[in-house]
């Protein structure tokens, strides 16, 4: 019958100490081993801390008291309401002159249009503004629905800021109507024929100007006093001209603020 071999305390340490020299040749011989080792666990260490960061956002940004980023609701979900302030006066606060809105227009502006053919050739310089979900177009007797695209822009935030301000003051949703874009030399002699203010310069020759009626609006829920609207819209307007986006002429005799981009 075989004995069986003891492990004694010098054998133990034996064993260890080869063991020990065995692996540390390994690594001098292969040191891009621990390496990646040491790099494995310090990706699963950076992970474990995004992780940890990830959720912290998350559950700091699903407590009631950073729920008011809505620019429409309050943090306990209750529709917000702000009030009308409007402008004081029309005329102090739309004062742009002619003067002022041509050069701005000569300035961002095409060559002037001839007719409604030359129009067609120059789509490559200008963008159709016809069917928006923001705002709707009267009919237009003396202008195309064609701008700059700078001009575009413009219009489009007019729409989309006045659509927000009517949610935030709790009334009804309309749409304004844009009732002059751009205007051919022809169109512009036409009207002047009927239309004193119509000059033989225009600033709607050059796709830089447009007109939003004030006087009547398109319910998309239900008819508002035009007056109320109107102290909307002005409030959205004051703010876009502040910012220097644009020139702005309040115009009686037409109904209309008439607006050239900056």
């Amino acid at each position: 019958m075989k004995r069986k071999s003891k492990i004694t305390k010098k054998r133990y340490l034996l064993g260890f100490i080869t063991i020990t020299l065995f692996l540390a040749i390994i690594r001098l011989l292969f040191p891009s081993i621990a390496q990646d080792k040491t790099k494995a666990l310090s990706n699963v260490d950076s992970t474990r801390v995004i992780e940890k960061v990830d959720s912290a956002k998350i559950k700091e940004q699903s407590t009631p008291s950073n729920t008011t980023i809505s620019h429409f609701f309050k943090s306990d979900g209750s529709q917000k309401r702000n009030r009308i302030v409007g402008v004081r006066d029309y005329d102090e606060s739309f004062p742009d002159s002619q003067p002022q809105q041509l050069e701005a227009a000569l300035r961002y502006g095409v060559k002037p249009v001839l007719n409604r053919t030359d129009a067609e050739k120059r789509k490559g310089e200008l963008v159709y503004i016809g069917c928006n979900p923001y705002y709707n177009l009267k009919k237009l007797n003396n202008s195309i629905p064609y701008l700059v695209p700078r001009a575009a822009i413009l219009l489009q935030d007019i729409a989309h800021n006045f659509m927000d301000s009517l949610q935030t003051k709790g009334v009804p949703i309309n749409k304004f109507l844009v009732s002059s874009v751009l205007r051919t030399k022809e169109d512009v002699d036409k009207l002047r024929k009927h239309n004193h203010n119509a000059t033989e310069n225009s600033c709607h020759l050059y796709g830089t100007t447009f007109d939003i009626a004030y006087n009547k609006y398109a319910a998309v829920t239900r008819p508002v006093r035009n007056d109320t609207l109107k102290w909307v819209l002005s409030e959205v307007l004051n703010d876009l001209r502040s910012q220097g986006r644009c020139f702005i002429k309040h115009e009686k005799h037409q109904g209309c603020f008439h607006i050239t981009v900056r």
